[in-house]
């Protein structure tokens, strides 16, 4: 029996919510540490969330039928959360502060900054399980949340229109070339985390008297 337009409306309002929670946790957090630390760990958040016709789809390519409580069993992303951070050591910290929320729960992570994929795509991976509040009862409803640098950001961005652009058939030339991209973002990435903490270290040492 094929999902009617009402079960996907209520599958989606539910996790237009659990996106709205995480992002209200987030912008706590983030302001939180702006005051106690004087930094912003994330830059800026966008959302998603999957279209029917596109959850359609993943469901047909993974060979199961197109209802439902097999997106809601199967499809681990239909709400999606993209977090932006300046360096590498606000990636693991915000993920960490995830994490250590105790009425959230963490069913997956996947980290591509340490093990890049081979196509040199990086990026934290978190799939999270939100409580949402419901006039009938509370849900768990499951949210991915990526977090990444700038520069990751950037280039998976341009990854995705190559990739779009030549329906998949990528040159290899190109793919190379977006792989040693890949390198040269995270040694970027790199020296900036090392340039921020010697700039921190600097600011904490005790002012000099002459």
């Amino acid at each position: 029996m094929q999902t009617g337009e009402k079960d996907w409306e209520i599958c989606l309002m539910k996790r237009r919510f659990a996106l709205r929670e995480m992002e209200t946790r987030l912008h706590i957090l983030n302001e939180e540490f702006k005051v106690l630390h004087e930094h912003n760990p994330i830059d800026h958040m966008i959302s998603r969330i999957k279209s029917p016709h596109a959850i359609e789809e993943k469901l047909i390519r993974k060979g199961f039928p197109v209802t439902e409580s097999m997106a809601e069993e199967h499809i681990r992303d239909i709400a999606g959360l993209r977090i932006i951070c300046s360096f590498t050591d606000d990636v693991y910290h915000i993920s960490r502060l995830i994490e250590e929320q105790t009425d959230l729960r963490l069913t997956q992570k996947k980290d591509y900054i340490e093990k890049p994929k081979p196509n040199g795509y990086q990026s934290l991976h978190l799939i999270v399980e939100v409580p949402v509040n419901l006039t009938t009862a509370a849900e768990f409803i499951q949210v991915e949340v990526q977090i990444r640098t700038m520069a990751m950001d950037v280039w998976a961005s341009l990854e995705h229109k190559m990739y779009y652009k030549f329906r998949h058939d990528v040159p290899k030339y190109l793919q190379e070339n977006l792989r040693e991209s890949a390198v040269t973002l995270y040694e970027l990435d790199e020296k900036m985390n090392t340039l921020k903490k010697e700039i921190n270290m600097f600011h904490t040492l005790p002012s000099i008297r002459i």
